[in-house]
């Protein structure tokens, strides 16, 4: 088929912090030399900020380099940190809180924000399309385009109009070759063409295994008398640890009488019988949790994973065309469990090598290898470095003694220990067969504090058009029924946050896998966490997908 095709100077896909930042410090760049380049954004999301879900305590130590006038500029960066409580939850009601000096020091929060990332990439999309950029939201990129000598070309927006079968349906529009000089890869933790990338050109050959975790989260209006704006509370321990997994829970106090609540489960836990969603509605019945949470009203609610590997898992950057930047290629820090502003700082790193390379006459296809020294010459890879042990220890030792080898470092090393922690393990490969497992059985929700699947996607304002061919790809449809099912119990049914795939019984008493794409949040651990690595998540057709409001 031969389709329509636009070009550009630079090309960016996903509209986050990293590939907004990259945009708008493009462009700076090129306002400042008297240059003039076309940038184009494409995002997947019905609109900037639809699929952007983060906890969210924000470091503005990026933002402050791209736009030291922020606040004059409006940046809806509203609720500044006043304090900061860690608790050690052993069950429903026991909780016990961690003094401030025994805190290692990335979990202090001076000086950054409460904000919803949404509404901070919303900001940003409007300053980089003020500068001249075009975002494109609606359209999700399908495909990467390569040239004859392999480099990246640029990528194919993915057909509209497209039913379950593969027929064009009366609404049916191509989709477009975007095609440019270079072309910049943001699409958060696990992007499907990322994914691909890193394959293709062995990008991940000398690195440790990426490894991640699922969060949940939910918005809740809360009584005026018990909200504290500022307030960063963190929990580890119950209620994942009482079933033999790793990871902590959330609760900020942002503006309007509002709080984000949610749990991290790490994706190499080992009981398939686990579902990281009714673990997430345990923690709601701890004390420290409810009794912010009681009187108040559920409004929004979403769920995504995150990069977590750290400096160990990170791959090579760079690739003949193009660069893959910020949760794409993994640079979040989880020993502040933050990854905005490291992703914000790689791409306008990315965007500086870009813009080098154009302005000294270059015409695309290259392997920026600038890039790389500008990395290990900032001050993102230092940060990265520095907690490079942080994942391993916890992963090898769990959370209290690897919490003491993260405090040992932090505070009292001012720096990192002289050798290198790793884990080697792929988080898919951790699950163990059912029948060495302890049976989990959880409580029914009371809706109230605790919620089922399908309520909780309903709020998430999730949407996909009817008829459309289904994104989670098997590579095997049979699988799931005559492997994973007898071994695993289809651990799919539970670490899925939306209730996408169930294991039904046919008339003759037979079963089936039967997927329910239209409720997916894009949150890709499915991808990630099947034992046998038999599903892929693919883009649905633009525009698709959850719509968070202030999330």
């Amino acid at each position: 088929m031969e389709r329509e095709s636009m070009e550009f100077d630079v090309l960016i896909v996903g509209a986050g912090p990293a590939g907004l930042s990259a945009a708008c410090r493009i462009l700076q760049l090129a306002q400042e030399s008297g240059d003039e380049l076309t940038v184009c954004v494409v995002e997947k999301g019905s609109e900037v900020g639809a699929h952007i879900l983060a906890g969210t305590v924000f470091e503005p130590s990026a933002l402050n380099e791209l736009f030291p006038n922020w606040k004059e500029l409006g940046a809806p960066l509203n609720t500044p940190v006043t304090r900061d409580d860690i608790f050690v939850l052993k069950n429903e009601e026991k909780a016990i809180k961690v003094p401030n000096a025994f805190v290692p020091k990335n979990m202090h929060n001076d000086g950054n924000y409460i904000v919803s990332l949404g509404n901070v990439c919303r900001w940003l999309a409007e300053q980089a399309e003020g500068m001249g950029a075009e975002v494109y939201p609606g359209f999700a990129a399908s495909e990467v385009l390569y040239n004859e000598d392999g480099s990246v070309r640029g990528i194919l927006t993915g057909d509209m109009g497209v039913d379950e079968a593969g027929n064009p349906k009366d609404t049916y529009m191509p989709g477009m070759e975007l095609l440019a000089k270079y072309t910049l890869f943001t699409e958060g933790c696990r992007g499907h063409l990322g994914k691909q990338l890193i394959e293709k050109f062995e990008l991940d050959k000398d690195s440790d295994p990426q490894h991640y975790g699922i969060g949940i989260k939910e918005l809740w209006d809360i009584d005026p008398a018990k909200h504290e704006p500022g307030l960063v509370v963190h929990t580890a321990g119950w209620p994942l640890d009482e079933n033999g997994a790793s990871g902590g829970s959330f609760l900020y106090h942002l503006e309007n009488n509002q709080v984000y609540v949610g749990l991290i489960t790490d994706l190499n836990y080992s009981n398939p019988h686990l579902s990281p969603f009714e673990e997430f509605q345990r923690l709601k019945t701890n004390k420290e949790i409810k009794k912010y949470l009681e009187g108040g009203k559920r409004i929004s609610y979403g769920a995504r994973a995150i990069t977590k590997g750290g400096f160990n898992a990170l791959p090579k950057m760079t690739f003949p065309g193009g660069l893959i930047l910020g949760c794409d290629a993994g640079t979040l820090n989880f020993s502040k469990i933050k990854g905005s502003h490291t992703a914000m700082k790689t791409g306008m790193l990315g965007a500086e090598t870009v813009f080098e390379a154009i302005k000294g006459g270059s015409t695309g296809g290259e392997d920026l290898v600038a890039y790389a020294d500008k990395y290990k010459s900032s001050s993102v890879y230092k940060e990265l470095y520095d907690s490079r042990n942080f994942g391993p220890a916890m992963h090898k030792f769990g959370s209290t003694i690897g919490g003491a080898v993260a405090f040992f470092e932090q505070n009292i090393l001012r720096g990192s220990l002289p050798f290198t922690l790793h884990d080697t393990h792929h988080d898919y490969a951790q699950m163990k067969p059912a029948s060495e497992c302890k049976k989990i059985t959880y409580p029914k929700p009371d809706n109230v504090l605790t919620f089922d699947r399908l309520s909780s996607v309903f709020i998430s304002n999730t949407n996909h058009e009817e008829d459309q061919r289904c994104h989670l790809k098997l590579k095997d449809p049979e699988l799931p029924i005559r492997d994973n099912l007898p071994m695993y119990d289809e651990p799919a049914q539970r670490y899925c946050p939306a209730g996408v795939y169930e294991v039904v019984e046919n008339d003759d008493g037979s079963k089936k896998f039967q997927i329910n794409s239209q409720n997916c949040v894009h949150c890709k651990t499915c991808d990630i966490k099947d034992p046998a690595q038999n599903i892929t998540w693919v883009t649905p057709e633009g525009g698709g997908g959850p719509n968070y409001p202030n999330m």
